[in-house]
């Protein structure tokens, strides 16, 4: 299976973070997946793709041309995929992946995911995600949601086309279980309940 990874870049944060992200990646090749990446040599795609390079699965990084400098890529990657653009790069990497985990990130990392989860509340895929919720980083957006749907910003069905893990194994084994979901919530009922 080829599994997107969404993450921060940044390198200021908690070590646990690092290796939690490290050992995503590192299960993620020790059970035969390739890892599909935003492409970055840094922050938790970096450790992320440390760790599947440890475990000698594929990394597919995919990033647009002005981020080819010194230092910023990752070096390791066995296939390199080149885009024009942000948007362009977040849409080979959808395209790409058959799965979606989300460690923890800032506001690209969110969006990304926003973006992931109401394309499959659309029907536009059927593809698992699971956020990698490490120290409870994602408590708060768990909340939010739940507060979303209790006031009908938003269907309570659309919650359970995400999962929050606590673990590298879970996330995985929870994308690894999930059934395709065909069809998404396209009927105006779907988004009242």
């Amino acid at each position: 299976m080829r599994i997107c990874i969404y993450g921060a870049s940044g390198d200021r944060l908690d070590a646990r973070y690092f290796e939690a992200a490290r050992a995503l990646g590192k299960e993620l090749g020790r059970r035969g997946h390739s890892l599909v990446f935003g492409g970055g040599a840094h922050g938790l795609m970096g450790a992320c793709a440390e760790g599947a390079a440890s475990a000698v699965a594929e990394i597919v990084g995919i990033a647009p041309r002005f981020f080819d400098e010194p230092g910023i890529l990752y070096a390791g990657c066995t296939r390199f995929v080149w885009t024009d653009s942000m948007r362009e790069r977040k849409a080979a990497m959808e395209d790409a992946a058959e799965a979606f985990v989300v460690l923890p990130g800032g506001i690209g990392t969110l969006e990304e995911f926003f973006e992931t989860l109401t394309l499959k509340q659309l029907g536009q895929h059927g593809k698992p995600i699971a956020l990698l919720n490490t120290l409870g980083y994602f408590d708060a957006l768990r909340v939010l949601l739940e507060q979303a749907a209790e006031g009908g910003f938003m269907s309570r069905r659309c919650l359970a086309l995400c999962a929050f893990c606590t673990a590298p194994g879970d996330a995985l084994d929870h994308v690894e279980a999930a059934p395709p979901l065909t069809g998404g919530l396209t009927r105006l009922e779907d988004y009242t309940k």
